[in-house]
């Protein structure tokens, strides 16, 4: 129901984008006969507006990983060089906010340790909000930057180093669902020292998972149901320990691609002297306006990894 709900809302988005189309190119000749400023200055208005919706409708349909819905736990911590690392941490973490603001995505700081003299060493926040995960996970690496130090006296160029990593937010609320099917019962009599009742019948209970290949047992109830219900107790304890160890790997895996944060590792340089410019290393996309990079555009760059990571897939 939940993917039936997603492909309807999808589709939807498409009518809205085409129709919007063709009211679009109706103003056009509109405004062809009547040379109105007015009409021109909706036309583009409108125009801008139908690009920035097929954007996202194009980044979203690259989103198809597993997590790409969930909300993002993110974590940024600065390099070493003391307070000029952590200036350019808490420069990066007000661009994230705002790049969050644009999105309508909401935001929380769940921790954060401040700098002796300013900027912050690290901070931990959560984006909550559809694709959070999936848009944040291109951000994923050390990020550079290039400028004249406004902590030196000297007014000389500083290099500083940042890492941003983000994760999905995997729910703890894992649904155990045991199917008949998939059960193997074997019932036993109960061995041991008991009473004339316990080891004259099959009391004893043995349930095996077939697809885990869990095995669990319990004789210690006289009847047979509070055994097998005892059992399917323990079956279903030993289920959710096993999902949580995958959930737990899962995180790892996303962890082993962590690097130093210093020269040779970094995935975009962000340089505003002695010219400004923000280039991402792996997919060669720069933009010269950096101040409006700074303060939260970041969807070329986002799009621009997406199509990269497509195209490395296929």
């Amino acid at each position: 129901m939940k993917e039936r709900a997603k492909l309807s809302e999808d589709k939807e988005k498409l009518v809205r984008c085409e129709k919007e189309l063709q009211d679009i190119l109706i103003l056009e000749d509109f405004f062809r006969e009547t040379n109105d400023p007015q009409d021109l200055k909706e036309l583009k208005s409108r125009l801008n507006k139908l690009e920035d919706d097929l954007t996202r409708l194009e980044i979203e349909r690259m989103l198809s990983g597993e997590h790409d819905k969930d909300n993002a736990i993110v974590y940024i911590n600065a390099g070493a060089g003391g307070t000029e690392a952590q200036d350019w941490a808490e420069m990066l973490l007000r661009m994230y906010l705002r790049w969050a603001e644009r999105k309508g995505f909401e935001t929380q700081i769940v921790d954060m340790l401040y700098g002796e003299e300013a900027g912050i060493k690290n901070v931990t926040f959560i984006v909550r909000g559809l694709y959070a995960y999936g848009y944040l996970k291109c951000e994923n690496g050390i990020h550079r930057l290039v400028r004249i130090s406004p902590f030196d006296a000297n007014n000389r160029r500083h290099t500083s180093f940042a890492s941003f990593y983000s994760y999905p937010e995997i729910s703890d609320n894992i649904v155990v669902e045991i199917k008949e099917e998939d059960l193997r019962i074997d019932t036993f009599r109960a061995s041991g020292p008991g009473g004339q009742h316990v080891n004259k019948t099959e009391s004893a209970v043995r349930i095996t998972h077939i697809p885990t290949g869990i095995v669990v047992q319990c004789q210690n109830e006289r009847s047979q149901h509070k055994n097998k219900a005892i059992a399917l107790s323990i079956l279903k304890s030993r289920l959710y320990e096993l999902e949580k160890q995958k959930k737990e790997e899962k995180i790892k895996a996303l962890s082993q691609e962590k690097k130093e944060i210093a020269w040779g590792s970094q995935i975009r340089s962000y340089i505003l002297h002695p010219y400004k410019l923000v280039k991402d290393h792996r997919t060669k996309f720069e933009v010269h306006n950096a101040d409006d990079v700074l303060d939260g555009n970041l969807d070329g760059f986002i799009k621009a990894c997406l199509l990269h990571l497509t195209f490395k897939r296929n």
